[in-house]
């Protein structure tokens, strides 16, 4: 996939979030969604109830920088396709994946998840699941995961849920069920009451109902 001319790979880095970046990095997550979902954002809390649990994956906990000034971060968790057949299949999911907003919109985040998806096929994830915009992600090869006959627990029919085969022939295993069931982890699903006081702890910022937002 060709990549923004104008991004200098020599000056980008990759490595693992390390505890004394925690911080930094929460408050970049929160910069990242800050009144673009909702007013304000919860993603800064999720990542951090997330690094406790058993299902994060600490190997895919992945910050980008730029001549050493971070700038993206990303997370993954250990997810699975409940089968039509009882059965139970293995993938990842991931998010939140945050940019820093001065570099939005110029292909970082597009970097990011490659590097990171590449990660995640050595470590031999056979699937990524995420709910998106498929304009975003579908650059990165991911498609309606109806098609692929795995749905969504809360929208069968949602077109922002999305799936990319890591390994090839992989979901095979899902037309053989006759089809299959994705919920996030517990870790995405959150105590609205818990996050802002977990918010209070950072400078205040304007909570701003926006056009495009998904949640009032």
């Amino acid at each position: 996939m060709k990549m923004n001319s104008k991004i200098d790979m020599k000056k980008i880095t990759f490595r693992n979030e390390t505890p004394a970046d925690y911080k930094v990095v929460e408050n970049l997550t929160r910069e990242a969604f800050w009144n673009v979902y909702k007013p304000g954002c919860d993603e800064h809390f999720v990542l951090h109830n997330f690094r406790t649990r058993s299902d994060f994956v600490p190997e895919l906990d992945i910050l980008m920088e730029e001549n050493g000034v971070l700038i993206g971060h990303v997370m993954f968790a250990r997810a699975e396709i409940r089968l039509n057949n009882g059965g139970i299949l293995p993938i990842m999911t991931f998010g939140p994946i945050s940019i820093a907003p001065a570099f939005k919109r110029k292909g970082y985040g597009t970097l990011l998840l490659r590097h990171a998806t590449e990660k995640a096929k050595e470590m031999d994830c056979g699937a990524l699941a995420i709910t998106g915009n498929i304009g975003f992600y579908g650059k990165s090869g991911f498609v309606l995961a109806k098609t692929k006959g795995v749905f969504y627990h809360a929208d069968p029919d949602a077109d922002y849920f999305l799936i990319k085969e890591l390994i090839p022939g992989f979901l095979d295993q899902v037309k053989e069920a006759g089809g299959g069931t994705f919920k996030e982890p517990d870790g995405y699903f959150i105590d609205s009451k818990k996050a802002e006081e977990f918010d209070s702890q950072f400078p205040p910022k304007e909570k701003l109902s926006l056009p495009g937002q998904i949640f009032g």
